[in-house]
């Protein structure tokens, strides 16, 4: 990905390009992220300094729970990072190890809602850094781990920039739908179709109109494809689209990054959905039904897309 650059008007009318720094300690850079962690990463904060006991040895910068329920670990390094990959490697491990101890944490913090929605599938590892080697950005991709790579910098003015400079999508395991009974957990089957199951019924017109969607949720090259067990989750550093198929109406709801204040919404084709549940995050549903349809979302989703 090409470097952030940013510039400021000057008195004279002339653009000057403001150079970015580091942060003095790291704990400065992890207290301001842990205090905006939902708005500059759609991550809901759980535990700052976490043990990981005597096996792993580590103390988890911060443990968090995306907006897709995915479970999150998340390091800091006020320099330049090139142990990433065994640090990630590591800490994941212990996740996947200490899942009851990690949902029983999500109960305490978000309730027992948040903590039976959890997705174990594919937990995550975000490592904000003020750079990472060409090594490093190689080598996460052979992994089969999630792990994103951000790179920070602060800048006069109280600025604070985040760059997702690698994402590697890791590999999804199959999900279970995990029905809770007193002291056990099992898991079954719910009956629900998944997202891929549906589309793979779907109607030819259906999955070509999916197809023409997907081009242009992607069209930038930075969006990474995200398959939930009932959504398509499109995202940069945050969702920006969650994406459900009606089969029987012949069309694809899109849940979007964009604040419904600011769009005229058309009764049929957009909704305001704030305190509304659904499928995946977004405050603007729009209905996708033809090739006129996503022609008119076009503005609305680069909009989301530029937004994130």
């Amino acid at each position: 990905m090409t470097d952030l650059k940013l510039f400021r008007l000057d008195a004279d009318g002339r653009d000057v390009e403001l150079c970015g720094s580091t942060v003095a300690l790291e704990v400065e850079l992890q207290r301001r992220i842990e205090a905006g962690m939902g708005q500059m990463l759609g991550i809901r904060f759980l535990a700052s300094e976490y043990p990981t006991g005597p096996w792993h040895r580590g103390r988890i910068d911060s443990l968090g729970l995306d907006e897709n329920n995915t479970p999150v670990v998340i390091e800091y390094k006020k320099g330049s990072d090139n142990g990433v990959v065994s640090q990630a490697v590591s800490y994941l491990s212990w996740l996947r190890s200490a899942r009851h101890e990690f949902e029983a944490l999500v109960k305490e913090k978000l309730g027992t809602e948040a903590a039976e929605a959890i997705d174990w599938r594919n937990p995550r590892m975000v490592c904000i850094a003020a750079g990472f080697s060409h090594h490093d950005r190689v080598a996460v991709h052979d992994l089969h781990k999630r792990i994103d790579l951000v790179r920070y910098r602060v800048f006069g003015g109280g600025l604070l920039s985040l760059l997702l400079v690698e994402s590697a999508p890791g590999t999804t395991s199959p999900a279970s739908t995990r029905r809770r009974s007193p002291g056990r957990a099992v898991d079954v089957d719910d009956g629900t179709k998944s997202v891929q199951a549906t589309l793979d019924a779907a109607s030819d017109d259906l999955r070509a109109l999916y197809a023409e969607l997907d081009e242009v949720l992607t069209a930038s090259g930075e969006v990474e494809v995200d398959t939930k067990q009932h959504y398509i989750a499109y995202r940069r550093m945050v969702n920006i689209a969650s994406v459900i198929f009606r089969p029987k109406h012949e069309a694809i709801l899109v849940y979007l990054r964009v604040d419904p204040d600011t769009v005229v919404l058309e009764e049929g084709f957009s909704r305001d959905m704030r305190g509304i549940g659904h499928l995946g995050t977004g405050d603007l549903e729009v209905r996708i039904s033809s090739a006129a349809c996503l022609e008119k979302a076009g503005p609305l989703i680069r909009r989301a897309v530029e937004a994130a």
